[in-house]
Formats: structure tokens, C-alpha cells, sequence
């Protein structure tokens, strides 16, 4: 077991001003695999000023002084992906097939995009209006408050942004996985980038997170996680007036059009779905259908599920593991037996203990068909293993059902032709919309409609998130 006894602060790693400590569990085997300081509101205090101070500085610094540090991070990222992904696999358990994949692979992309996004801003002139001059300036000192199931590029999603655009910062990570971060900060103070740029701070949310969103030198707070989490942190920065940055949760929907490939589409969405045991906020988890195809679907979509091996996070052949933690594994089985109480019909898996599996906080990935959407397994975020398979009798119904979610982060349309597919993506009320296959793209705006959450991240939309406009009046 690895002990982390201090902070980063201010260039330094300083022990916490508390002993407690938070211990860190390997989700496959339940064993305290480390832990990490319980910081407290001084510490909070000290991460903030440090960030302050360091913030004219910084930001003082030609972009392209800045777009070197972030040049020097992504090449000693790329240096350690293969320990990046076998730390988050035992943190937060994705198989390393996958975390090589997505958990060391995506952050290290996102993070050598903005050099690139960095250099194109670096060489932009400021945009005339009139007798205006429009300049852009950094916003200030910034809280990150990130998730435990993409740990690393949720955070590296706000980094390096941040740092482009001269901002200084303090990182609050998920006390379910902090260990990543910590690997950050060692890889931030070997590239020397200045004291106070970057903090880190780890500790509980109501307690340390609070604090650093309701201290008034902070200009800005960036959350990954629930709605509620989002809602409260809104409230926090109200009174001081913050710029707030949600990336929220979701319900997505995956709209499967009369004609559409059912034979591409099923397994494409199931595959998706379930990649990080659903545990993602932009998984497809309502799976709409033609009515008089829902049985060829279920087929389709059981045969696939049985295709993914669940197992041993360390083995290479797995695809499923276990869920983050016993608290999540429970709130999920909870969800599956609400929805068999529902009536919604199980098709594969439920909510008892996988097989064979005494250890760790597995889950049988299910499925259910014959979804209203108005029960709660189709309202509500379960963030788990768990498909809802909605028969619809038309494409406009599709469309309807699609967009009655509180929820609209992500979704995908299949259908017989792209212009037709096209056509449904831009009925839908959500932040993006994947069509007949179409992959993720980190250089595209990320982000939701609804309570799904405000701002964008990634690309160039997530650089000016940490921008402010200035206009200049000239004399005429």
C-alpha cells in the first residue's frame, strides 16, 4: 500500500495541516490499495492564495510560453501512459485493454490538442468591431472539482485548457480515485512549470470541495459529475457571482430509425454502452426501437452482451469489470430490481451477484425491453451496466420519447441514409449526437442542454470557456 502524505501546493508538496487520511480501494479485490490526506479548509485556504499569487505571473507569460509547458506535460504524460493506465485500472477498475485505450490514450490526446489549439490562438489577432478593439484575457484562479470514472481526462479536460489561457488552478479530484491526480502533479513539478499554477488538493466535497468554491478569490469553478453535485456548486458560487462550468449528467438516447442496420447498430450500441460497465455520462442507455423490431433487437443485443468477457482488470482479454465502489454497486442492483417492479421485461442479467464473483463490486451487465419511458430506469441516471429497450410505433415517437428526459448530453441516430440520420440528430435536445456510427471527437465541443449542464469542453469551444472579453474603445 502507497501512503500520499502531502499536498501540492504552491510548487511544493506540503503535508496536510489534518492527519486524517482517505483510503483508496482496488474495486476488484476491496483492498486499501492507498491513501491520501483528508485535507481541511486551511489547506483549501493555502491552495487559493498560492494560485493567487501566482496568477499575474502566469498569466503575464506570452501564450506560446504557456503552450510550451503544456507541450513539456503531454510529452511526460505520453512517457507514462502505460502507468497511467494500470493506476486508474486499480483505482477505479476498467480493464487495461480499455484503460490504455481511454484512460491514459484520451487524456494525453486532449492534452497535446491544445497545443496545437494553443499555437492557433497564439498567432490569432484580436478581432476588430467598429472602433472596438475585442481582446481576450484569462479569468482568473479556478476550482476543478472532477469525477471518478474518466479521473484523468476530466481533469485534463480542464487543465490544459486553463493553461493556454493563462489561468491559474486548484484540482479537487474524486476521493474514489485521487491517485491519478497525484501522478499529474509529479508530472506538472518535473516539467518546472511555475509555483502555484497548479494545486492540488484532496479531501471530501463538503468540506474542502465547499471551501474552495465559495472562497471569494476564486473566479471560476469547473465540475464533472451529478446534476445534484452541479446544482449544488451553482449555489455555492452564486454570492460571489463565479462563472460556473457543468458537465453533468445524462440519459442519452440511442435512436434506431426504421430501416437503419440493426445488425451494425445493435452491437455498436451495446459495445458503447457498456464500455466502463456503463459508468459514463454520455452512455446510451435508452435504446429506441420500431416496435415490430424489438424482438430482432433484443437478439441482436443479447448476443452481443454475451460477447463481452467480464473478469480481472488486469487480464487483457476482459471488457467488464467491476463498478467503482460498493456504494455503486448497490444504488445499480438497487435500479434493476426498481425496474423489474416496474414490469419493464429482463432479457439478460438482474440484480443479484454475478456468478462466481464473491470478490469485488461486480455486477451482471442487463437488459431490459419493453421500456415505458416514463419508468424510472428510463428517467433517472443509473450509471451502471443497465440497457432500456424502448419500442416506439414511428420515427416522430422516436424523436419525442427521445427528447422527454430531464437529461441532454449525448445520443446517436441510426438510420438507412446519413441525410435522413442527420435529419433526426438535429431534432434532437442534446449537447452531441453520434450518427450511424460516428465516433467521439475531443477536438469537438462537449457539453449538455438541459440539466445536463452549461458551458462547453474541448476544442477550441473549451479554451474560451476560461476567457474574458474585453472590448477596447479606440478614438475615432
Amino acid at each position: 500500500m502507497h501512503a500520499h502524505s502531502d499536498l501540492y501546493v504552491g510548487g511544493e508538496w506540503v503535508p496536510a495541516t489534518g492527519s486524517e487520511v482517505i483510503e483508496v480501494v482496488n474495486p476488484a479485490t476491496e483492498q486499501v490499495i492507498a491513501t491520501v490526506p483528508a485535507a481541511a479548509t486551511g489547506d483549501a485556504d493555502r491552495a487559493v492564495r498560492a494560485a493567487r499569487e501566482a496568477f499575474p505571473a502566469w498569466s503575464a507569460l506570452s501564450i506560446d510560453e504557456r503552450v510550451d509547458y503544456v507541450e513539456r506535460i503531454a510529452a511526460a504524460m505520453a512517457g507514462r501512459a502505460e502507468e497511467i493506465a494500470a493506476l486508474v485500472s486499480s483505482e477505479q477498475g476498467m480493464p487495461m485493454a480499455n484503460a490504455r485505450r481511454v484512460q491514459a490514450g484520451l487524456p494525453i490526446m486532449v492534452m497535446q490538442s491544445y497545443v496545437g489549439i494553443g499555437r492557433d490562438f497564439a498567432k490569432a489577432e484580436p478581432e476588430r468591431v467598429g472602433h472596438s478593439l475585442v481582446v481576450e484575457e484569462p479569468i482568473g484562479v479556478c476550482t476543478f472539482i472532477t469525477p471518478w470514472n474518466y479521473p484523468l481526462h476530466q481533469t485534463i479536460g480542464k487543465v490544459a485548457p486553463a493553461l493556454v489561457a493563462g489561468c491559474t488552478m486548484i484540482l479537487k479530484p474524486s476521493s474514489e480515485t485521487p491517485l491519478n491526480a497525484f501522478l499529474l502533479a509529479e508530472i506538472i513539478d518535473s516539467v518546472g512549470l511555475p509555483a502555484g499554477v497548479f494545486n492540488l488538493v484532496t479531501g471530501a466535497g463538503r468540506t474542502v470541495g465547499e471551501a474552495l468554491c465559495v472562497h471569494p478569490e476564486v473566479d471560476m469553478i469547473s465540475i464533472t459529475g451529478s446534476t445534484e453535485a452541479g446544482a449544488r456548486i451553482a449555489e455555492l458560487g452564486a454570492p460571489t457571482v463565479k462563472r460556473i462550468c457543468q458537465e453533468l449528467g445524462g440519459k442519452s438516447a440511442n435512436v434506431i430509425l426504421d430501416g437503419a442496420d440493426l445488425n451494425k447498430a445493435v452491437p455498436a450500441g451495446i459495445t458503447g454502452m457498456m464500455l466502463n460497465c456503463g459508468q459514463t455520462c454520455t452512455a446510451l442507455t435508452r435504446m429506441i426501437v420500431p416496435r415490430d423490431k424489438q424482438d430482432e433487437v433484443v437478439d441482436l443485443a443479447v448476443g452481443a452482451l454475451a460477447s463481452l468477457s467480464m473478469g480481472d482488470p488486469l487480464s487483457d482479454d476482459n471488457f467488464l469489470g467491476p463498478l467503482v465502489s460498493a456504494s455503486q454497486k448497490s444504488t445499480v442492483q438497487d435500479y434493476i430490481r426498481t425496474g423489474i417492479d416496474e414490469g419493464a421485461r429482463l432479457v439478460a442479467g438482474g440484480p443479484d451477484d454475478p456468478e462466481g464473483y464473491d470478490t469485488g463490486f461486480y455486477v451482471q451487465p442487463t437488459i431490459f425491453a419493453d421500456v415505458d419511458n416514463s419508468m424510472v430506469i428510463a428517467q433517472e441516471e443509473i450509471f451502471g451496466p443497465v440497457l432500456c429497450i424502448i419500442p416506439v410505433d414511428s420515427d416522430d415517437e422516436a424523436i419525442a420519447v427521445a427528447n422527454d428526459s430531464p437529461f441532454g448530453l449525448s445520443g446517436a441516430v441510426w438510420a438507412d441514409t446519413d441525410d435522413r440520420a442527420v435529419d433526426a440528430a438535429r431534432r434532437l435536445q442534446t449537447g452531441q449526437v453520434m450518427v450511424n456510427g460516428g465516433r467521439f471527437n475531443p477536438l469537438a465541443p462537449f457539453g449538455g442542454y438541459k440539466t445536463s449542464g452549461n458551458g462547453r469542453e474541448l476544442g477550441r469551444s473549451g479554451l474560451d470557456e476560461f476567457l474574458e472579453t474585453k472590448a477596447i474603445q479606440l478614438p475615432v
